[in-house]
């Protein structure tokens, strides 16, 4: 029965090792279980041999692409042989049931599948089994089960769990040698060779080379022309240079100088009034953050609230500590203003005190007023360019004493040039537009923009540039 399956077209898997072959069947042996394809095909590409043999134990799965039905009739006396004819998988369980299939599934017993069929008649199991990829020595093992074989229980296990284990899973897979088949630089080259622009392939490598430098986090990529630091001249020099955290040279002018552009920032309407307002503006935004800023004024902490001390004299010095202090009132600080009494003073003084006067903050006159233990903060504005004979007078000494020894933190705001050291030991010093050559000292100098427009310091000879950037009151460092 085996013969009569010759000529039929199959597809036999043999799993993922092998692959699928394709061929006509040329020979069945049942008694080695093999069989053989004549033409074949491997994969969908021809094999170089005429002939490919197959074991019962690497076919996976066997099907039917053509079957060639030649069945020989032998009647009494006479040879009758009927045409072939090609029956496709599709239309098979219609023609099994009237052609060849049916004869050879009487014959044999077994389904009217042709697949079944000549899988039975290559590689033959015992009756009842539906493996089509079952061996002989499936055979005993079942036969000792029925027969209750000292191993029962074990060979009913074995034939469950026992049977049809990939083998391939034993094999690890090839990382290295799939790699090993990709020709990346190949590939690569073919791309690079297909490209009729040349001009694409160099702006290619232009980026390669560029990706290959690094930058800061704070370095431009684009260029740029060469930053000019010294962006400020000025016709008189005051001897000293400052530089700002960005590297700006800052230099110093003297006194007359720095006079000279007041007076022209009032001739342009910049009034005394309204630089009283910025500086105490600017100076109240540095004592807040001395104080300590959103860390120590908060709604939760109304219980400690920072106390400041305002050393203020009779002149225009003192009338822009009395406008820090009425900015510092307005923010929640507790502010003392100690101002000496004098029976005539400056209108700018009188018009502060009247504002600082509507206030949370308390005045006094005397020294014995001022609190005895260490406050947050002491702001001297007691000196004078104009007058330095106030150091001479009692009221003076005693209050530049009383701050020396309150071991408070000093801010001096506007000191005068002076050869002599200060009173009253700052650790911080606010300027005004442009810084004065004060003397060398301990004290960290700091800068206020008072808003001098550009125009005003060209009009004295002042080459200026703004070297604020986003801030008003930014720190200078000795050159």
């Amino acid at each position: 029965m085996a013969t009569d399956w010759v000529g039929s077209v199959v597809s036999i898997d043999c799993g993922a090792t092998l692959g699928v072959y394709q061929g006509e069947v040329s020979s069945v042996d049942r008694v080695s279980q093999t069989i053989s394809l004549k033409h074949p095909y491997h994969n969908g590409v021809k094999c170089p041999v005429p002939e490919v043999t197959f074991s019962a134990m690497d076919i996976k799965d066997l099907k039917f692409l053509d079957i060639q039905n030649k069945v020989n009739k032998t009647s009494a006396g006479k040879d009758t042989a009927t045409e072939p004819s090609y029956i496709s998988t599709g239309r098979h369980g219609q023609t099994n049931k009237t052609n060849h299939s049916l004869a050879i599934s009487n014959s044999s017993g077994l389904s009217s599948n042709p697949r079944k069929a000549i899988l039975s008649l290559c590689f033959p199991l015992s009756p009842g089994s539906s493996n089509s990829r079952g061996t002989t020595q499936s055979t005993p093992r079942r036969s000792n089960v029925r027969n209750g074989g000292a191993g029962g229980q074990r060979s009913k296990n074995d034939e469950c769990f026992g049977d049809g284990t990939d083998e391939n899973l034993d094999t690890d897979f090839d990382f290295e040698g799939n790699l090993a088949l990709f020709d990346k630089a190949a590939v690569f080259s073919q791309i690079d060779g297909a490209s009729s622009n040349s001009n694409k392939l160099q702006h290619h490598n232009t980026q390669a080379e560029q990706k290959t430098q690094s930058y800061r986090h704070d370095e431009n990529i684009l260029e740029v022309k060469p930053v000019t630091y010294r962006q400020i001249t000025v016709p008189q020099h005051g001897g000293k240079e400052y530089c700002t955290d960005t590297g700006l040279v800052v230099p110093t002018v003297p006194y007359e100088l720095h006079k000279q552009l007041l007076a022209a920032a009032e001739r342009w309407g910049l009034s005394l009034e309204r630089r009283l307002e910025a500086v105490g503006v600017c100076s109240s935004q540095m004592a807040l953050t001395l104080l300590g800023g959103p860390n120590r004024l908060t709604p939760k902490n109304v219980h400690q609230r920072p106390t400041v001390v305002l050393l203020c004299g009779p002149h225009v010095q003192g009338a822009q500590g009395i406008s820090c202090g009425r900015h510092l009132a307005n923010h929640e600080v507790e502010v003392i203003l100690f101002l000496p009494n004098f029976v005539k003073m400056q209108e700018s003084v009188t018009s502060e005190v009247n504002l600082f006067s509507k206030t949370s903050g308390k005045q006094v006159s005397s020294v014995k007023d001022l609190p005895m233990s260490p406050v947050d903060l002491v702001i001297n504005c007691l000196d004078c360019h104009e007058n330095p004979l106030l150091k001479e007078q009692s009221w003076y000494q005693s209050v530049a004493d009383w701050a020396n020894k309150n071991r408070a933190p000093v801010l001096s705001i506007d000191p005068p040039v002076s050869e002599q050291p200060q009173s009253v030991d700052a650790k911080w010093t606010l300027s005004l537009g442009l810084p004065l050559p004060l003397a060398d000292k301990d004290s960290r100098v700091y800068l206020c923009d008072i808003g001098l427009p550009k125009m005003v310091y060209q009009e004295v000879g002042i080459n200026y540039h703004s070297p604020f950037g986003c801030k008003f009151v930014i720190p200078l460092h000795s050159v």
